[in-house]
Protein backbone atom coordinates (compact mmCIF):
# COMPACT_ATOMS: atom_id res chain seq x y z
CA UNK A 1 0.00 0.00 0.00
CA UNK A 2 1.35 3.09 -0.86
CA UNK A 3 2.22 6.02 2.03
CA UNK A 4 0.04 9.09 1.30
CA UNK A 5 2.43 11.77 0.86
CA UNK A 6 1.49 15.37 2.64
CA UNK A 7 2.04 17.95 0.36
CA UNK A 8 2.74 21.23 1.67
CA UNK A 9 -0.24 22.74 0.56
CA UNK A 10 -2.18 20.48 2.35
CA UNK A 11 -0.49 21.55 5.49
CA UNK A 12 -0.78 25.08 4.89
CA UNK A 13 -4.83 24.75 4.24
CA UNK A 14 -4.55 22.85 7.80
CA UNK A 15 -2.31 25.69 9.44
CA UNK A 16 -4.72 28.59 8.11
CA UNK A 17 -7.66 26.20 9.70
CA UNK A 18 -6.31 25.93 12.90
CA UNK A 19 -5.42 29.56 13.20
CA UNK A 20 -8.26 31.33 12.14
CA UNK A 21 -9.88 30.70 15.81
CA UNK A 22 -6.65 32.02 17.19
CA UNK A 23 -6.54 35.21 14.95
CA UNK A 24 -10.13 35.66 16.27
CA UNK A 25 -9.72 35.39 19.59
CA UNK A 26 -7.17 37.99 19.53
CA UNK A 27 -8.78 40.75 17.19
CA UNK A 28 -12.20 39.90 16.57
CA UNK A 29 -14.38 38.65 19.54
CA UNK A 30 -15.27 42.34 20.91
CA UNK A 31 -16.28 42.74 17.39
CA UNK A 32 -19.79 39.74 17.36
CA UNK A 33 -20.25 36.56 17.38
CA UNK A 34 -18.32 33.49 15.60
CA UNK A 35 -20.66 31.95 12.62
CA UNK A 36 -21.21 28.75 10.76
CA UNK A 37 -23.30 27.73 7.59
CA UNK A 38 -24.03 26.12 5.21
CA UNK A 39 -24.80 25.94 1.44
CA UNK A 40 -25.89 24.13 -1.49
CA UNK A 41 -26.19 24.98 -5.07
CA UNK A 42 -24.72 23.75 -8.78
CA UNK A 43 -21.39 23.65 -9.96
CA UNK A 44 -20.34 23.67 -13.77
CA UNK A 45 -16.57 22.96 -15.09
CA UNK A 46 -15.07 24.29 -17.85
CA UNK A 47 -12.74 21.34 -18.27
CA UNK A 48 -11.12 20.59 -21.99
CA UNK A 49 -12.89 17.30 -22.44
CA UNK A 50 -11.54 16.41 -25.45
CA UNK A 51 -7.96 17.09 -25.07
CA UNK A 52 -8.36 15.09 -21.71
CA UNK A 53 -9.59 12.07 -23.69
CA UNK A 54 -6.90 11.82 -26.24
CA UNK A 55 -4.35 11.96 -23.25
CA UNK A 56 -6.07 8.78 -21.62
CA UNK A 57 -6.35 7.20 -24.65
CA UNK A 58 -2.51 7.64 -25.55
CA UNK A 59 -0.68 8.13 -28.89
CA UNK A 60 -2.23 6.28 -32.07
CA UNK A 61 -5.42 6.57 -31.21
CA UNK A 62 -7.75 9.42 -31.59
CA UNK A 63 -11.08 10.91 -29.34
CA UNK A 64 -13.83 13.04 -30.11
CA UNK A 65 -16.22 13.49 -27.16
CA UNK A 66 -19.66 12.39 -27.89
CA UNK A 67 -21.47 13.56 -24.40
CA UNK A 68 -20.79 15.09 -21.41
CA UNK A 69 -21.99 17.00 -17.99
CA UNK A 70 -20.27 19.46 -17.06
CA UNK A 71 -22.70 20.39 -14.35
CA UNK A 72 -22.90 18.64 -10.61
CA UNK A 73 -24.88 19.22 -7.48
CA UNK A 74 -22.55 20.85 -4.92
CA UNK A 75 -22.57 21.65 -1.38
CA UNK A 76 -20.15 23.37 1.10
CA UNK A 77 -19.65 24.13 5.26
CA UNK A 78 -17.81 26.44 6.81
CA UNK A 79 -17.19 28.49 10.00
CA UNK A 80 -16.49 31.45 10.33
CA UNK A 81 -14.32 34.31 12.88
CA UNK A 82 -15.23 37.99 12.80
CA UNK A 83 -12.07 40.31 12.49
CA UNK A 84 -14.62 43.09 12.33
CA UNK A 85 -18.14 44.40 12.21
CA UNK A 86 -17.30 44.01 8.21
CA UNK A 87 -14.61 41.68 7.99
CA UNK A 88 -14.13 37.83 8.77
CA UNK A 89 -12.15 34.80 7.88
CA UNK A 90 -14.02 31.42 7.06
CA UNK A 91 -12.75 28.25 6.78
CA UNK A 92 -14.95 24.88 5.60
CA UNK A 93 -15.27 21.90 2.99
CA UNK A 94 -16.78 22.19 -0.08
CA UNK A 95 -17.89 19.19 -2.28
CA UNK A 96 -18.02 20.16 -5.89
CA UNK A 97 -19.99 17.42 -6.89
CA UNK A 98 -19.38 14.60 -10.10
CA UNK A 99 -19.10 15.61 -13.50
CA UNK A 100 -18.15 13.23 -16.24
CA UNK A 101 -17.96 12.94 -20.32
CA UNK A 102 -17.96 9.90 -22.97
CA UNK A 103 -15.99 9.68 -25.77
CA UNK A 104 -15.60 8.00 -29.31
CA UNK A 105 -12.12 6.82 -30.48
CA UNK A 106 -10.57 5.69 -33.69
CA UNK A 107 -9.78 2.83 -33.82
CA UNK A 108 -13.63 1.68 -33.23
CA UNK A 109 -13.89 2.18 -29.48
CA UNK A 110 -15.37 4.35 -26.46
CA UNK A 111 -13.68 6.01 -23.71
CA UNK A 112 -15.11 7.63 -20.20
CA UNK A 113 -14.48 9.50 -17.58
CA UNK A 114 -16.21 10.51 -14.19
CA UNK A 115 -14.63 12.91 -11.76
CA UNK A 116 -15.18 13.87 -8.21
CA UNK A 117 -13.91 17.44 -6.46
CA UNK A 118 -13.70 18.10 -3.27
CA UNK A 119 -11.13 19.84 -0.26
CA UNK A 120 -11.09 22.83 1.93
CA UNK A 121 -10.87 26.49 1.83
CA UNK A 122 -9.24 29.27 3.90
CA UNK A 123 -11.20 32.69 2.92
CA UNK A 124 -11.18 36.63 3.74
CA UNK A 125 -14.49 38.09 3.31
CA UNK A 126 -15.85 41.36 3.41
CA UNK A 127 -19.37 42.45 4.03
CA UNK A 128 -20.56 46.01 2.69
CA UNK A 129 -24.02 46.75 4.47
CA UNK A 130 -27.18 48.21 1.98
CA UNK A 131 -29.69 48.38 4.54
CA UNK A 132 -30.24 46.91 7.99
CA UNK A 133 -31.18 43.65 6.47
CA UNK A 134 -29.24 43.34 3.06
CA UNK A 135 -25.70 43.78 2.76
CA UNK A 136 -23.13 42.74 -0.48
CA UNK A 137 -20.43 40.97 0.15
CA UNK A 138 -17.22 39.55 -1.34
CA UNK A 139 -14.38 37.16 -0.86
CA UNK A 140 -11.03 35.86 -1.96
CA UNK A 141 -9.07 33.19 -0.16
CA UNK A 142 -7.17 29.25 -1.57
CA UNK A 143 -8.48 26.36 -1.93
CA UNK A 144 -7.05 22.99 -1.26
CA UNK A 145 -9.06 20.75 -4.13
CA UNK A 146 -8.94 16.76 -4.59
CA UNK A 147 -10.01 15.91 -8.10
CA UNK A 148 -10.70 12.23 -7.86
CA UNK A 149 -11.21 10.16 -11.58
CA UNK A 150 -12.06 7.15 -12.92
CA UNK A 151 -12.17 6.18 -16.57
CA UNK A 152 -12.18 3.05 -18.39
CA UNK A 153 -12.21 1.61 -22.24
CA UNK A 154 -13.76 -0.47 -24.83
CA UNK A 155 -12.53 -1.81 -28.18
CA UNK A 156 -9.69 0.40 -29.30
CA UNK A 157 -9.24 1.89 -25.99
CA UNK A 158 -9.80 -1.35 -23.95
CA UNK A 159 -6.53 -0.87 -22.34
CA UNK A 160 -7.71 2.80 -20.85
CA UNK A 161 -8.59 2.07 -17.26
CA UNK A 162 -7.84 3.45 -13.89
CA UNK A 163 -8.06 6.20 -11.34
CA UNK A 164 -6.27 9.40 -11.26
CA UNK A 165 -6.07 11.23 -7.84
CA UNK A 166 -5.38 15.40 -8.77
CA UNK A 167 -4.19 17.24 -5.65
CA UNK A 168 -3.55 20.88 -5.67
CA UNK A 169 -3.62 24.10 -3.72
CA UNK A 170 -5.08 27.53 -5.82
CA UNK A 171 -6.89 30.67 -5.50
CA UNK A 172 -10.33 31.40 -5.27
CA UNK A 173 -12.79 34.33 -5.09
CA UNK A 174 -15.91 35.48 -5.19
CA UNK A 175 -19.14 37.67 -4.74
CA UNK A 176 -22.56 37.29 -2.82
CA UNK A 177 -25.60 39.38 -1.11
CA UNK A 178 -27.26 38.65 2.52
CA UNK A 179 -30.06 39.15 3.80
CA UNK A 180 -30.86 38.81 7.84
CA UNK A 181 -34.13 37.56 8.85
CA UNK A 182 -32.85 38.17 12.13
CA UNK A 183 -29.27 39.28 14.30
CA UNK A 184 -28.61 35.48 14.30
CA UNK A 185 -29.70 33.73 11.24
CA UNK A 186 -29.14 35.12 7.58
CA UNK A 187 -29.86 33.78 3.98
CA UNK A 188 -27.00 33.82 1.34
CA UNK A 189 -26.57 33.57 -2.50
CA UNK A 190 -23.49 33.74 -3.50
CA UNK A 191 -21.30 32.89 -7.17
CA UNK A 192 -17.73 31.30 -6.64
CA UNK A 193 -14.78 30.07 -8.69
CA UNK A 194 -12.45 27.48 -7.97
CA UNK A 195 -9.38 26.93 -9.84
CA UNK A 196 -8.95 23.02 -9.43
CA UNK A 197 -7.13 20.34 -11.73
CA UNK A 198 -8.40 17.88 -14.22
CA UNK A 199 -8.44 14.35 -14.80
CA UNK A 200 -4.45 14.15 -16.93
CA UNK A 201 -3.84 17.31 -14.12
CA UNK A 202 -4.49 20.65 -16.02
CA UNK A 203 -5.32 23.75 -14.66
CA UNK A 204 -9.00 24.66 -14.90
CA UNK A 205 -12.31 26.61 -12.96
CA UNK A 206 -15.42 25.34 -11.51
CA UNK A 207 -18.10 27.61 -11.15
CA UNK A 208 -20.29 27.50 -8.01
CA UNK A 209 -23.76 29.48 -7.80
CA UNK A 210 -25.01 28.72 -3.89
CA UNK A 211 -27.82 29.10 -1.65
CA UNK A 212 -27.33 29.11 2.09
CA UNK A 213 -28.21 29.24 5.89
CA UNK A 214 -25.77 31.10 8.13
CA UNK A 215 -26.16 31.08 12.04
CA UNK A 216 -24.21 33.92 14.06
CA UNK A 217 -23.72 32.66 18.19
CA UNK A 218 -23.64 35.59 20.63
CA UNK A 219 -27.05 37.18 18.89
CA UNK A 220 -29.93 38.74 21.10
CA UNK A 221 -29.35 38.00 25.14
CA UNK A 222 -32.28 35.32 25.51
CA UNK A 223 -35.09 36.46 27.80
CA UNK A 224 -36.50 34.63 30.71
CA UNK A 225 -40.50 33.71 29.45
CA UNK A 226 -42.73 36.13 31.02
CA UNK A 227 -39.71 39.22 31.23
CA UNK A 228 -39.85 41.61 28.45
CA UNK A 229 -37.20 44.90 28.29
CA UNK A 230 -37.86 47.05 30.89
CA UNK A 231 -40.12 45.47 32.84
CA UNK A 232 -39.61 45.84 36.46
CA UNK A 233 -41.48 42.80 38.54
CA UNK A 234 -43.57 43.87 41.47
CA UNK A 235 -42.09 43.79 44.70
CA UNK A 236 -44.80 42.14 47.78
CA UNK A 237 -44.11 43.31 50.93
CA UNK A 238 -45.64 41.73 54.58
CA UNK A 239 -47.83 44.25 55.77
CA UNK A 240 -46.81 45.55 59.25
CA UNK A 241 -48.84 46.95 62.19
CA UNK A 242 -49.93 50.51 62.52
CA UNK A 243 -48.48 51.85 65.68
CA UNK A 244 -50.57 54.85 66.77
CA UNK A 245 -48.94 57.95 67.57
CA UNK A 246 -49.38 59.22 70.98
CA UNK A 247 -51.79 62.61 71.19
CA UNK A 248 -49.93 65.85 70.48
CA UNK A 249 -51.38 69.05 72.21
CA UNK A 250 -52.14 71.42 69.18
CA UNK A 251 -49.76 74.29 68.15
CA UNK A 252 -50.84 78.11 68.49
CA UNK A 253 -51.76 79.69 65.77
CA UNK A 254 -49.23 80.76 63.33
CA UNK A 255 -49.17 83.84 60.62
CA UNK A 256 -47.52 82.63 57.47
CA UNK A 257 -46.16 85.35 55.08
CA UNK A 258 -46.42 84.37 51.83
CA UNK A 259 -43.49 85.61 49.03
CA UNK A 260 -45.01 85.42 45.49
CA UNK A 261 -41.84 84.11 43.23
CA UNK A 262 -41.58 84.86 39.59
CA UNK A 263 -41.96 82.04 37.16
CA UNK A 264 -38.52 81.40 35.38
CA UNK A 265 -37.78 82.72 32.00
CA UNK A 266 -38.01 80.24 29.67
CA UNK A 267 -34.60 79.13 28.34
CA UNK A 268 -34.29 80.33 24.43
CA UNK A 269 -35.02 78.08 21.99
CA UNK A 270 -32.46 77.72 18.97
CA UNK A 271 -33.16 79.18 15.90
CA UNK A 272 -31.95 76.01 13.79
CA UNK A 273 -31.32 72.98 14.83
CA UNK A 274 -29.39 70.53 12.34
CA UNK A 275 -28.69 66.84 12.95
CA UNK A 276 -26.01 64.97 10.68
CA UNK A 277 -25.31 61.60 10.79
CA UNK A 278 -22.35 60.58 11.56
CA UNK A 279 -22.01 57.38 9.15
CA UNK A 280 -22.32 59.84 6.25
CA UNK A 281 -19.97 62.98 7.90
CA UNK A 282 -17.08 60.19 8.86
CA UNK A 283 -15.62 56.94 7.74
CA UNK A 284 -16.53 54.36 10.61
CA UNK A 285 -14.82 54.80 13.61
CA UNK A 286 -12.78 57.88 11.95
CA UNK A 287 -13.18 61.67 13.28
CA UNK A 288 -11.81 62.62 9.14
CA UNK A 289 -14.76 64.37 7.54
CA UNK A 290 -15.38 62.83 4.21
CA UNK A 291 -16.39 64.32 1.34
CA UNK A 292 -20.34 63.60 1.82
CA UNK A 293 -20.03 65.23 5.21
CA UNK A 294 -18.54 68.45 3.74
CA UNK A 295 -20.96 68.78 1.38
CA UNK A 296 -23.23 68.57 4.09
CA UNK A 297 -21.71 71.12 5.94
CA UNK A 298 -21.57 73.42 2.93
CA UNK A 299 -25.26 73.28 2.94
CA UNK A 300 -25.12 74.45 6.28
CA UNK A 301 -22.82 77.08 5.66
CA UNK A 302 -25.39 78.80 3.25
CA UNK A 303 -28.16 78.74 5.41
CA UNK A 304 -26.07 80.50 8.23
CA UNK A 305 -25.50 83.64 5.72
CA UNK A 306 -29.30 84.54 6.42
CA UNK A 307 -29.07 84.09 10.15
CA UNK A 308 -27.61 86.57 12.48
CA UNK A 309 -25.07 84.09 14.76
CA UNK A 310 -25.14 84.94 18.40
CA UNK A 311 -23.81 81.26 19.01
CA UNK A 312 -23.36 77.75 17.83
CA UNK A 313 -23.19 74.50 19.81
CA UNK A 314 -22.00 71.41 17.70
CA UNK A 315 -22.25 68.20 20.10
CA UNK A 316 -21.08 64.74 18.89
CA UNK A 317 -23.03 61.31 19.47
CA UNK A 318 -22.52 57.72 19.23
CA UNK A 319 -24.15 54.22 19.63
CA UNK A 320 -23.75 52.07 22.77
CA UNK A 321 -21.16 49.91 21.37
CA UNK A 322 -18.08 50.68 23.03
CA UNK A 323 -16.62 51.85 26.14
CA UNK A 324 -17.88 54.81 27.87
CA UNK A 325 -14.44 56.58 28.13
CA UNK A 326 -13.45 55.85 24.04
CA UNK A 327 -17.18 56.63 22.94
CA UNK A 328 -16.82 60.08 25.16
CA UNK A 329 -13.89 61.01 23.06
CA UNK A 330 -14.77 59.72 19.64
CA UNK A 331 -18.06 61.93 19.84
CA UNK A 332 -15.81 64.98 20.73
CA UNK A 333 -13.18 64.74 18.09
CA UNK A 334 -16.09 64.21 15.65
CA UNK A 335 -17.70 67.56 17.20
CA UNK A 336 -14.77 69.27 16.96
CA UNK A 337 -13.86 68.36 13.34
CA UNK A 338 -17.60 69.81 12.69
CA UNK A 339 -16.51 73.39 14.45
CA UNK A 340 -13.11 73.24 12.48
CA UNK A 341 -15.06 73.14 9.18
CA UNK A 342 -17.14 76.04 10.04
CA UNK A 343 -14.54 78.10 11.12
CA UNK A 344 -11.98 77.07 8.39
CA UNK A 345 -14.20 76.97 5.99
CA UNK A 346 -17.25 78.17 6.63
CA UNK A 347 -16.22 81.62 7.82
CA UNK A 348 -18.17 81.13 11.28
CA UNK A 349 -16.35 83.18 14.48
CA UNK A 350 -14.48 80.57 16.10
CA UNK A 351 -15.35 82.47 19.38
CA UNK A 352 -19.25 81.47 18.55
CA UNK A 353 -18.83 78.28 18.23
CA UNK A 354 -18.37 75.66 21.55
CA UNK A 355 -18.21 71.82 21.01
CA UNK A 356 -19.05 68.87 23.40
CA UNK A 357 -19.14 65.09 23.21
CA UNK A 358 -22.29 63.69 24.62
CA UNK A 359 -21.00 60.06 23.64
CA UNK A 360 -23.63 57.40 23.93
CA UNK A 361 -25.79 58.93 27.15
CA UNK A 362 -28.29 60.30 24.43
CA UNK A 363 -29.50 57.47 21.99
CA UNK A 364 -32.49 58.66 19.88
CA UNK A 365 -32.95 54.76 19.45
CA UNK A 366 -34.85 52.79 22.26
CA UNK A 367 -33.16 49.93 23.76
CA UNK A 368 -35.55 47.09 22.81
CA UNK A 369 -35.80 48.58 19.21
CA UNK A 370 -32.12 47.49 18.27
CA UNK A 371 -31.28 44.23 20.77
CA UNK A 372 -27.82 42.57 21.22
CA UNK A 373 -24.90 43.74 23.07
CA UNK A 374 -22.38 42.78 20.33
CA UNK A 375 -21.65 44.61 17.59
CA UNK A 376 -23.31 42.44 14.21
CA UNK A 377 -23.83 44.17 11.48
CA UNK A 378 -27.44 44.10 11.82
CA UNK A 379 -26.97 45.86 15.12
CA UNK A 380 -24.68 48.64 13.60
CA UNK A 381 -26.84 49.73 10.99
CA UNK A 382 -29.79 49.84 13.63
CA UNK A 383 -28.14 51.52 15.72
CA UNK A 384 -26.75 54.37 13.13
CA UNK A 385 -29.28 57.12 13.99
CA UNK A 386 -27.37 57.08 17.28
CA UNK A 387 -24.68 58.33 15.54
CA UNK A 388 -24.44 61.98 15.06
CA UNK A 389 -23.75 65.27 15.19
CA UNK A 390 -26.15 68.04 16.14
CA UNK A 391 -25.39 71.89 15.67
CA UNK A 392 -27.77 74.44 17.36
CA UNK A 393 -27.75 77.73 16.01
CA UNK A 394 -28.64 80.85 18.59
CA UNK A 395 -29.75 84.07 16.30
CA UNK A 396 -32.08 85.98 14.43
CA UNK A 397 -33.44 85.80 10.70
CA UNK A 398 -32.23 88.80 8.70
CA UNK A 399 -34.31 90.68 7.32
CA UNK A 400 -34.54 89.70 3.54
Amino acid sequence: MKKPNLQPQWMAVTLAVLFSPMVYAQGGAEHTGMYVGISAGESKDTFENERSANALVGAGVNAQVLSEDRRGNAYKAFVGFPLSPTWAVETGYFDLGRTRFDASTTPSGTVSSQSRIQGLNVDLVGTMPITDRWSLLGRVGAAYAQNKSTFGGTGGAAAVAGSTSERDTHYKYGLGTSFAFTPALSMRLEGERYRVKDVVGKKADVDLVSLGLVYRFGGPMPQAKGMRMGYVPPVYSTPQPVVQAPAVAPEPARVVLVVPVMPAAPEPKPLMQVKLQADSLFGFDQATLQSDGKRALDKLVLELKEVNVQSIQVTGHTDRLGTQAYNAALSTRRAESVRDYLVQVGGVAGALVTVSGAGSTQPETPFDACQGLKASQALITCLRVDRRVEVDVMGTQLAR
